[in-house]
Parts: structure tokens; C-alpha cells; sequence
């Protein structure tokens, strides 16, 4: 049985600002860009040590948060060609085997209540997280973004490139977090298509997800 496609919405090209921007970006210019910047992960930090929760764990809800609340994040090219913005993005996640020192990719439902994500997040690492293998979690669906970690590294630049067509899901990577005069910072990187986003709706994507980081003091 064919997988039904997730549900999505059609941009109407006719009145979209982006319109040419997009065009030129998948058609012309097939380019993305990648940029970095630190960010505040004070409350989280605390938040996961007193709630002895998985500080990637709850970076992954953080960021999944953020990229469904943006529709330059969730685009996406119909079948029939155009634009288009799934109603909803899944994480596609790495995790990395201590004994061969490679990593796996893993995904899960994404759930806008904390507590809800994070048990299926947990439920994912326990099935799932022991196999071997590029695709460590088969079946991934067609609305997802990819995240991962380098937690060995407090980098301060990080770039990826593409042989292939610039891919318009976001790839969200983050680093090894460093305290500062009991502040806690990690660099984070956003990768996305040009026919996605600009660097207006990069600086979004940043001040959003800090808000989110935030809101770990409330939970």
C-alpha cells in the first residue's frame, strides 16, 4: 500500500512576495547557506540537570518547537511543482555509537506539549536507538527536518554542502555548550536552502528558538 503524503498547503505563487526569490533559488542560483550563532541554553541546562532529563532531548523539542512555528521552515514542492509548507515537521535526529564511532539517524513525532514529546522521544532512543546503520528508525516520513550535535566541539563556524538539488528542509546543528560567569552558551547552526529563507528569516529562526530556550525556566 502507497504511504500517504502528509498534509500540507499549497503557497498561492500569484500573490507571494517570495515568488521570484524562490524561482531564481531552485531554478538559477540552486544554492543554501549555512549560519551560526551562540546562543543562551542557561535555563536548559538547569532545567535537565534538576529534571534529570536529556539535554538533547529537550534541545530537540526547543528547536522542533520553533521550526513549526515558521512556514519558511516547513517548505516544501508539491508534486504537481509550485511551493508548498507541510502543516507539520517532524525531527530526524543522530545518535552517535560509543563502540564503532558511527551514528545512526533516528526521527519522532513531534508533540507540542513537552512531556508528551519527550516520552516519544525516550520511547524512540529505547526502540530504536541500539540499531546500526545510516537509518537506525526506517520509514521516516516525507515532513521532516534534520537536527544533531557535536558534542565534542565548541565550534564557532559550520558548513555543509550538496552535490545534488539544495534540499529545502533545515538541518539544525549545535555544539559543546561552555560556561561563562554562570552562563551556559553553545553555537548552533541553521542550514537551509536560499529558496527557503533569507537572513531575515534566519535572524527569526534564532531570536524564536532562544525564546524557547528560555521558557525551560517555566517548565
Amino acid at each position: 500500500m502507497q504511504q500517504k503524503l502528509p498534509i500540507y498547503r499549497k503557497i498561492d505563487l500569484e500573490t507571494w512576495a517570495r515568488r521570484d526569490h524562490f524561482d531564481y533559488y531552485c531554478h538559477q542560483l540552486k544554492c543554501g547557506y549555512s549560519l551560526t550563532a551562540k546562543i543562551d541554553v542557561t535555563a536548559l541546562y538547569h532545567f535537565s540537570k534538576t529534571r534529570k532529563k536529556k539535554f538533547y532531548g529537550c534541545f530537540i523539542y526547543a528547536a522542533s518547537k520553533t521550526v513549526n512555528e515558521f512556514d519558511f521552515l516547513r517548505m516544501m514542492i508539491p508534486e504537481d511543482g509550485g511551493a508548498g509548507v507541510w502543516e507539520v515537521s517532524h525531527p530526524s535526529f543522530t545518535v552517535f555509537h560509543e563502540d564503532d564511532y558511527t551514528f545512526s539517524d533516528l526521527w519522532t513525532a513531534y508533540k507540542a506539549d513537552f512531556e508528551e514529546f519527550y516520552q516519544g522521544f525516550e520511547e524512540t532512543l529505547r526502540q530504536y536507538g541500539g540499531r546500526k546503520g545510516i537509518k537506525g528508525r526506517t520509514n521516516q516520513p516525507a515532513n521532516f527536518f534534520c537536527i544533531s550535535c557535536v558534542p565534542w566541539l565548541d565550534y564557532t563556524g559550520y558548513s555543509t554542502y550538496s552535490v545534488g538539488e539544495p534540499a529545502l528542509f533545515p538541518i539544525i546543528t549545535f555544539g559543546r555548550y561552555t560556561e561563562q560567569n554562570g552562563r551556559y552558551r553553545l553555537p548552533v547552526t541553521l542550514t537551509i536552502s536560499h529558496a527557503a529563507a533569507d537572513g531575515f528569516h534566519s535572524s527569526l529562526f534564532f531570536r524564536k528558538l532562544q525564546e524557547e530556550l528560555d521558557e525551560f525556566r517555566e517548565l
